[in-house]
């Protein structure tokens, strides 16, 4: 017990100081432990691991006892463009200075008897991560400009079986997130900021929050398992270092969102696993009020009205498969697809936040080894997506597009192991 609390600690310091990183659906991670992400992030109906809490806490009761420790090595590369801009004319930008990140999870499972479990899982999204390496003119002239943003989430969760069938479960999401700008000089001026000075270059603010999620799996029929989970909106404090960029006086809520899946046993080899998630970023103002609120008298950036990223809510679907092989080789795959949250019309601030990558394929594996752990890995590839601005560029800072392009690669290790 003693060298399980060491390495839950060790992981929970790995994943506080983990780098951030562009997510995948929007600024959410495809998926959550190494196997769900060899199946593109299906896994509301299909608990593998003691990450499970992540995607939908009533699985962790039918995992066991069991620690998993996992990391993926993750490379988005962004690049943008402005065209036909009055100021600027045709100019690119690598927003890819930083191009490999690595993002740590683990999970940690006890069975209080056979049909109640406690847990806890670590794991984070990150997302909003540009670094470029020359200014922005339209942000500032002499600044370089880029965003780094990481939410980090402890999910104590308890979990049980209401019979052999049907099990639920709660985890209390314990957030942290952290946020720096820099490189938007012609913001910070009273003009469009409620709180000049309280807009970029101001280094890391942190901030703490919680909220909830809850899960239901059941298995319907000797083949079939359904499953269904809602996390809340994770109400955050506020960046007062930004209160004079994001909506709200620094507001920077973790949007809810919610998934239903099914796992089929389509042969006593194969399963077949199918999730459709919902992510409300409609509902956070600081990153769905539009670019365009800056023209309405009141609204400059900071206050309740002020603009924002203008993304949309998103729709996830994901389809993963799962093959054992053999007694000690699992296979995965999956193909996971999400209409990307950014409208058109709202390239210009998405510079800093082109999260626009909508196909992913992925692969994945699980070797047992003698001693009984489990050794996994899983590759995604996201394919590039690019999304041409229209309208985005307003006339008073010169007219023209603002265009943005991503595509991704990522490969993770992890270790499971029951106790």
């Amino acid at each position: 017990m003693k060298s399980i609390k060491r390495s839950l600690l060790a992981c929970a310091v790995a994943a506080v100081v983990a780098a951030p990183a562009h997510a995948t659906n929007g600024y959410f991670s495809h998926g959550y432990g190494i196997k769900a992400k060899g199946m593109a992030g299906a896994g509301v109906a299909l608990p593998q691991d003691a990450i499970a809490a992540a995607t939908n806490p009533a699985g962790m009761v039918m995992v066991g006892n069991r620690v998993d420790v996992g990391a993926d090595w993750f490379r988005p590369i962004r690049n943008t463009e402005i065209k036909g801009n009055a100021m600027l004319g045709d100019v690119s930008y690598d927003a890819s200075s930083q191009k490999n990140f690595l993002v740590p999870e683990f999970g940690y499972n006890h069975m209080i008897n056979d049909t109640m479990s406690f847990g806890v899982v670590v794991y984070g999204n990150g997302g909003m991560n540009t670094d470029y390496t020359t200014p922005i003119g339209l942000f500032s002239s002499t600044n370089n400009a880029g965003v780094d943003l990481m939410q980090l989430f402890i999910a104590p969760t308890f979990a049980m079986k209401i019979n052999d069938q049907h099990s639920i479960g709660i985890s209390l999401n314990l957030a942290r997130q952290r946020f720096k700008a820099r490189g938007l000089q012609n913001f910070d001026n009273a003009m469009y900021s409620s709180s000049p000075g309280d807009v970029t270059d101001v280094g890391f603010d942190s901030a703490n929050g919680w909220g909830v999620r809850v899960g239901w799996t059941g298995q319907v029929t000797d083949a079939l398992t359904l499953g269904a989970t809602y996390q809340s909106r994770t109400k955050m404090g506020e960046f007062k270092k930004y209160k004079g960029l994001f909506a709200e006086q620094g507001g920077f809520d973790i949007p809810s969102n919610y998934a239903i899946g099914a796992a089929f046993q389509a042969t006593p080899e194969m399963t077949i696993a199918l999730d459709v998630e919902w992510i409300k970023y409609g509902e956070i103002k600081s990153i769905a009020n539009p670019l365009s609120n800056l023209t309405v008298s009141g609204n400059q950036l900071g206050t309740d009205d002020g603009a924002g990223f203008g993304w949309e809510d998103m729709t996830v679907y994901k389809l993963g498969l799962s093959y054992d092989y053999s007694d000690d080789l699992t296979l995965r795959a999956g193909w996971n697809y999400g209409s990307q949250p950014i409208p058109a019309s709202e390239t210009l601030f998405n510079l800093l936040a082109p999260g626009v990558v909508e196909h992913h394929l992925t692969l994945g594996a699980t070797w047992t080894l003698e001693n009984g752990g489990e050794l996994s890995v899983s590759y995604m590839h996201a394919f590039e997506k690019e999304v041409k601005g229209s309208g985005s560029i307003p006339s008073s800072f010169g007219g023209g597009e603002a265009n943005l392009k991503m595509y991704q690669d990522a490969l993770g290790i992890a270790y499971g192991w029951n106790f």
